[in-house]
């Protein structure tokens, strides 16, 4: 994007996300899920980053909450109660140490024995400040707009977790001794003290609150985040004490002489306060990678609903010195767990050509990561689901991800539209043979019946042994890829993400990575091979090795562009001065070339960075030329690959079928039906031995 559009994509951002945040903190309305809203704030947050000359004062990303409700008394907290910027991935971490390690000039390290850092769980509820004087529990307030907040202190005090008096000085010393503290250096009777922490429903409770709207016919809640945060705000309390709320508390504001943050835990334990017992410190990034990724696999166990965890600077030196960026600490930040829902930039729609001969449209999606993978397809269905969605090319739109389903567009954001968003319509001829389409339902299908398996067969041949020989993508996947829309044609395998991957069945992580990775690996490929890959009729593995030797030596490797013009740019008569090209394979050659959607296809395959080897000149020392091979069985000594290539290298050819015409037949262990043919023409057979001292 240009800084202008940049600049305006900031605008639109803050505008919607001050529009989702005044209905989700003042009016307790949820428009879109958490996870598209903190897609949209992640969105702004790496612009702003990457543009700080468009930071304004009033982007969310410099606020912290919502205004007060009137109902409410106002609430001055001692200090802003500040939020944190979102991280989603171990690469946001990376940048997150990096950023306030070169604010700070040195590394974050282990002090005093204590570890540099210490994570929490992230609880889905609502954030409060709790105030004691004495010993007695005398206001309690929600975070509001981060410096003034709302007087809830009589909701609060039904909280049974939510302790009403401190536990004496004695019994603190006895509790912080327990956890080999020693209880000198802290202040055990403060005057005043200000902690904080979260309260939220448990899983548990929100099962009977929605039991009971069923009983009473009425709307279910949504999740328990919405039901705290109404509790909470209810101006009869005795609501609230129905609602059975429970609290965590993770930090204390005043300074009674915590050095770190896990200290803060232990001391809140010792006066009463109930904290989350699954918080740990950790010594570097694995170590906070190791306990997001534990319970991002583990938080069914739990009884109440997490969407990530909080890493802070232990040492609470260090967190001060970091100070503030915008609305949250430096030293803070929420790692939150891969979002269900993500929102992003539908760049494109095309059409696939299913094995029915069926066409499915699908959305070219800007990158995103959506249920800890990134992806860039989503299924659209058919026609009449684009026409419902409203759905237009340029359109923001949130997406899904879920188990094993396929990425799809939930709901189009239209409020971010500028005006340049295309409308899509469904092609009347077939993208793959040019045949007329027609409608059968809701569905679109190419009118020639033998389409979409012919296009699966020139895709197998495109990924055979002899083509780019892309191990591990079978026929099957070939076939889910393409009922799944996430294929058109060959180019698109170059583009897959793991993400797309993992969605297919029986895919996981790991599978989806190796073969991604195999993908990445065969994006270089041998000229030959590259010309049987596109499956020219006629052209078989030796007539593409006979093309692959006339082609200029100037360069070690071009892309398909430069592949393209040379090609296209020979005539018929050329053609046939290649030795072993007559007419018939002449012509095929030629039209191949004419073929818009053909020249098409080798300019993806250019934009996905496919990269064609041209082979060295042909070795001076030729002395099997003349003499031709067939390979037959399994040799112990070389592949059946690499044999053809020595053959190849040395003068000879090496065929695949025995005739009269041939020199040797090779034959290794096991061979098939060629060596019995051999045997009845009188053709020569080599055994692997023989066949080695030949080579040399």
């Amino acid at each position: 994007m240009t800084h202008e559009e940049v600049k305006k994509r900031i605008v639109k951002l803050r505008e919607e996300i001050n529009k989702y945040r005044h209905a989700y903190h003042v009016l307790d309305k949820s428009l879109i899920s958490d996870a598209a809203l903190d897609s949209l704030k992640k969105e702004l947050f790496d612009l702003e980053l990457q543009y700080p000359d468009l930071i304004t004062s009033d982007s969310p990303t410099q606020r912290i909450g919502g205004e007060p409700l009137k109902e409410f008394k106002k609430v001055r907290h001692d200090a802003q109660m500040l939020s944190f910027n979102d991280a989603f991935s171990e690469e946001d971490m990376k940048a997150w140490l990096e950023r306030i390690e070169a604010y700070l000039g040195r590394r974050i390290a282990s002090k005093g024995g204590a570890a540099p850092f210490y994570c929490e769980l992230k609880i889905d509820g609502l954030a409060i400040e709790l105030v004691y004087e004495n010993g007695i529990f005398v206001q309690g307030s929600t975070r509001g707009d981060g410096v003034i907040g709302e007087d809830v202190t009589q909701n609060l005090r039904t909280v049974e977790a939510i302790p009403l008096r401190l536990s004496a000085a004695d019994e603190v010393t006895r509790n912080l001794r327990r956890l080999k503290l020693d209880p000198k250096k802290y202040i055990l009777a403060p005057k005043r003290l200000v902690v904080r922490g979260e309260v939220f429903l448990t899983k548990k409770e929100f099962a009977a609150a929605n039991r009971e709207q069923l009983k009473k016919d009425l709307k279910q809640f949504a999740n328990p985040r919405n039901i705290a945060a109404g509790s909470i705000r209810q101006l009869d309390p005795k609501v609230t004490a129905s609602r059975k709320l429970d609290s965590f508390q993770y930090a204390i504001v005043s300074d009674i002489g915590a050095t770190y943050h896990e200290e803060e835990h232990l001391l809140l334990k010792s006066f009463g306060f109930k904290t989350n017992p699954n918080n740990r410190s950790a010594e570097n990034l694995p170590g906070i990678f190791t306990f997001r990724d534990h319970w991002a696999k583990h938080r069914e166990r739990l009884d109440y609903e997490i969407d990530g965890t909080v890493v802070l600077a232990n040492d609470n030196r260090t967190y001060a010195e970091a100070g503030v960026v915008g609305k949250a600490p430096r030293a803070g930040i929420a790692y939150k767990f891969s979002p269900r829902e993500a929102t992003t930039v539908v760049e494109d729609i095309i059409v696939q050509v299913g094995r029915t001969g069926a066409l499915t449209p699908v959305a070219v999606m800007r990158p995103v990561n959506v249920g800890g993978v990134t992806v860039t397809h989503a299924t659209l269905h058919n026609a009449d689901e684009i026409e419902r969605l409203g759905l237009k090319i340029g359109d923001t739109v949130i997406i899904s991800r879920a188990g094993d389903v396929i990425p799809q567009v939930n709901k189009v954001l239209k409020d971010f539209r500028t005006g340049k968003e295309k409308k899509f319509v469904m092609p009347k001829r077939c993208p793959v043979d040019g045949s007329p389409v027609v409608r059968d339902g809701v569905a679109y299908k190419c009118s020639n019946k033998y389409c979409g398996a012919r296009h699966r067969e020139q895709l197998y041949h495109f990924i055979s042994q002899d083509g780019f020989n892309l191990e591990g993508l079978g026929p099957k996947i070939i076939d889910r890829l393409l009922d799944e829309g996430l294929i058109v044609d060959a180019a698109d395998i170059f583009t897959i993400k793991e993400g797309d991957i993992e969605s297919l069945e029986r895919f996981g992580e790991r599978s989806a990575k190796n073969l991604v990775e195999e993908i990445v690996s065969k994006k270089h490929i041998p000229l030959s091979r590259f010309i049987y890959a596109l499956g020219i009729i006629h052209v078989g593995e030796e007539t593409s090795r006979l093309l692959s030797d006339r082609f200029p030596k100037i360069k070690h490797a071009i892309s398909p562009r430069e592949f393209s013009k040379y090609f296209s740019d020979l005539t018929q008569e050329s053609l046939e001065t290649t030795r072993d090209i007559g007419p018939k394979v002449a012509e095929s050659i030629r039209d191949w070339f004419r073929e818009s959607r053909n020249l098409k296809l080798l300019q993806k395959l250019a934009d996905a960075e496919v990269i064609i080897e041209i082979p060295k000149q042909t070795h001076a020392y030729r002395p099997l030329k003349g003499k031709s091979f067939v390979l037959t069985g399994t040799l112990q000594t070389m592949s059946r690959e690499q044999a053809k290539e020595k053959i190849r290298t040395l003068g000879g050819e090496a065929s695949e079928s025995v005739s009269k015409k041939t020199s040797y037949v090779v034959a290794g262990i096991e061979p098939g039906s060629k060596y019995e043919k051999a045997k009845r023409l009188g053709v020569k057979i080599l055994e692997e031995a023989e066949f080695l001292k030949m080579l040399k």
